[in-house]
């Protein structure tokens, strides 16, 4: 028995009836050989942390556009966050840890440049629609290696598409996940909010204190416990109506007070320009994009409109901002 064969059967000794073991996965669509040491869900993490879509993710804004301070959070922090968040979670219920952190990485693979700005403006412009969760599949499917992909189970992908708000995750694990990836940005964005003074503490409703408390700390603290308390010894994930309403109260405050907040927020209709200026430009000059992203649409008949997209979702916040000044600025002469 190898090193692999032994953590699966560790799986099927520990963990839950309801989590999800490896040796059951629904598969790769392209089969591969096993691998001595690592199970199918292990691999799969290793891919999405070593690929460079996740390395691009340390340059994509999570709320604050390009903030001048070195404490906010990035699209790549705020996923490290999620990631350790659903692991404490999916640990106390016994669920698959190695499938949670491979969802956990790979759930916002595809965001664009500029955040959630920079996803409204490509589903505005491209006739097509445009969705981050749906090209973070996009990406681990045809674009990374090249356009091989990186051949993750189905599981790891489910999971991904469905961290939604209104996805529905087929395993425990991408449950976790989904719960997770809100626990992070309502918590940390507060703690951006507060560092760059857009509100304080004291703002908060006290309904919603009450019932989570009165620091990060103390609100992760609730929001986590609860739903370890409320899911144990049941094949679902599940807060208690009180923290859960206390919860989406408190993401609907960060809506109103930060997420469509004009000092925030000032800088997101300059994105939202120079991201539609790029992918007008690309669609007139086609040509120009990349050689791998020309080979896609002569090779795999991809549409013009979902290559101009993937060449600008896959951009970083600066490279984006210098392939617009490229394009759209003058030079000064140096006769």
């Amino acid at each position: 028995m190898n090193i692999r064969e032994k953590q699966e059967e560790y799986e099927r000794e520990y963990l839950s009836p309801y989590a999800t073991h490896s040796v059951d996965s629904k598969g790769r669509d392209v089969n591969e050989e096993e691998c001595d040491v690592r199970t199918v869900f292990q691999r799969d993490r290793d891919r999405i942390l070593h690929c460079k879509s996740f390395r691009r993710l340390k340059g994509k804004t999570q709320v604050f556009l390009d903030p001048t301070g070195d404490h906010y959070r990035t699209r790549l922090t705020h996923t490290l966050e999620v990631s350790q968040i659903a692991r404490s979670i999916t640990r106390a219920l016994r669920l698959n840890e190695d499938l949670t952190e491979a969802i956990a990485l790979g759930h916002d693979i595809g965001h664009t440049p500029f955040g959630h700005a920079g996803e409204r403006t490509l589903n505005r412009v491209c006739s097509l629609g445009f969705t981050h969760y749906e090209q973070g599949v996009r990406v681990v499917e045809v674009l990374e290696k090249d356009g091989k992909g990186l051949n993750l189970t189905k599981e790891v992908r489910d999971g991904m598409l469905n961290h939604k708000t209104s996805g529905h995750p087929s395993t425990m694990e991408g449950k976790v996940v989904r719960l997770s990836d809100k626990i992070a940005y309502i918590n940390h964005d507060i703690d951006d909010a507060i560092r760059a003074g857009i509100f304080d503490e004291s703002r908060i409703p006290k309904d919603i204190t009450d019932v989570l408390g009165h620091s990060t700390k103390s609100r992760l603290n609730t929001l986590i416990n609860n739903i370890i308390h409320e899911s144990e010894d049941r094949n679902d994930i599940c807060m208690s109506q009180d923290v859960h309403d206390a919860m989406m109260d408190l993401r609907k405050y960060m809506f109103d007070n930060l997420y469509t907040n004009p000092i925030a927020k000032s800088e997101e209709i300059k994105a939202d320009k120079m991201i539609a200026e790029l992918y007008e430009y690309y669609m007139e000059h086609v040509t120009e994009l990349p050689e791998k992203y020309l080979r896609f649409m002569e090779e795999r008949q991809e549409a013009k409109e979902r290559v101009v997209c993937d060449y600008i979702a896959g951009m970083t916040d600066t490279y984006c901002i210098n392939k617009f000044s490229e394009i759209f600025i003058p030079i000064a002469w140096k006769g």
